[in-house]
């Protein structure tokens, strides 16, 4: 922060926190003298900033009542994940009254946006950590957008082999589920209702029309039946001990299916779940604090082992190079 704006702002950054700031200390927390603190209080007043300077000796500087913030500027991308992040996927009392807060200084254009994405998505499962990253911001307002007005959009979607294609949907609804974000609704490729998940859209574009949604229709709740008859390549079948409700505790929702695991007696459940990848897998079944034994694949026991290897390994180790050393590559 060495140009003169850059610090004035960051005065008015600390002014807005409250209080009043002795020149002192705003002078140590700007890296100027005492003289400059004052020239910039005069910009801010130059600026219709009403910036009060208090005598005496508990005196300084402090903001006068009533000053309003000026729109806050955000990127889309800023804003999206500031409001993404108070929600959490679930919504309380206190992330509604901090994202309420939030819209009101947002320009008018990205606050109309946000609102028609958090208008019309439905939250399901929670995040899990293995997750990659998440779609474009722009593809996440445009369709939004596109779902709150009822108009078709043009998308320009890539497939998991990196095949693109151009198709127009008729978005009837935009869902969060377990960390990755999926649009439903029907597709003029198929003709069929399709979901499509954003991170694999790389264009937005709405065209003209008009569409209505069936009465009923509830986008999560197809979103969920769709991803159940997905084909992965990783089918896990685990037996824990533990009841049915105290291995779901740990588990995140939706992730799996649980049952009576009749080969191993009363105190063990079947837990069964579809997987792209086993890496993520070690982890989530140390966290259940259960004992467990691998019914399916059998390749996840290796990876299992490899996984509690690099772990004691690293548990073992007394300095940066050797943790890295027997962690492995």
């Amino acid at each position: 922060m060495t140009r003169p704006t850059a610090r004035v702002l960051a005065l008015l950054e600390i002014l807005q926190g409250g209080g009043t700031h002795t020149a002192v200390a705003l002078a140590g927390r700007l890296g100027v003298d005492e003289r400059t603190v004052r020239r910039y209080a005069e910009h801010l007043l130059d600026l219709d900033v009403p910036v009060e300077a208090v005598r005496g000796r508990y005196g300084g500087y402090r903001l006068g009542p009533g000053f309003r913030m000026p729109p806050l500027m955000l990127t889309d991308e800023e804003a999206l994940a500031v409001l993404l992040g108070l929600s959490g996927g679930r919504v309380t009392a206190a992330s509604g009254a901090a994202a309420a807060k939030v819209r009101r200084v947002l320009p008018k254009a990205l606050a109309a946006r946000l609102d028609a994405l958090f208008a019309t998505a439905d939250f399901g499962a929670p995040a899990r950590s293995h997750e990659e990253t998440g779609p474009q911001a722009s593809v996440m307002l445009r369709l939004a957008e596109a779902t709150r007005q009822r108009r078709p959009a043009v998308i320009v979607y890539s497939d998991r082999n990196g095949r693109r294609s151009e198709r127009t949907l008729h978005p009837y609804g935009i869902v969060a589920h377990a960390a990755r974000w999926y649009v439903t609704g029907p597709d003029s490729a198929s003709g069929e209702l399709r979901t499509f998940r954003l991170d694999r859209i790389v264009e937005v574009h709405l065209a003209e029309g008009s569409f209505a949604v069936p009465d009923g229709f509830r986008p999560a709740d197809v979103v969920r039946t769709g991803l159940a008859g997905t084909p992965w390549r990783h089918e896990v079948v685990v037996a824990v001990r533990g009841t049915a409700e105290e291995v779901r505790a740990r588990l995140p929702g939706g992730l799996a299916s649980i049952e009576p695991d009749p080969g191993e007696g009363p105190d063990w459940v079947l837990v069964r779940l579809r997987a792209e990848r086993l890496d993520w897998l070690p982890g989530l079944l140390a966290g259940l604090g259960r004992p467990f034994l691998v019914r399916e694949p059998a390749q996840l026991r290796d990876v299992i082992r490899a996984w509690a290897d690099r772990v004691a390994g690293c548990a073992g180790a007394t300095t940066p190079e050797e943790a890295a050393n027997r962690y492995g590559p």
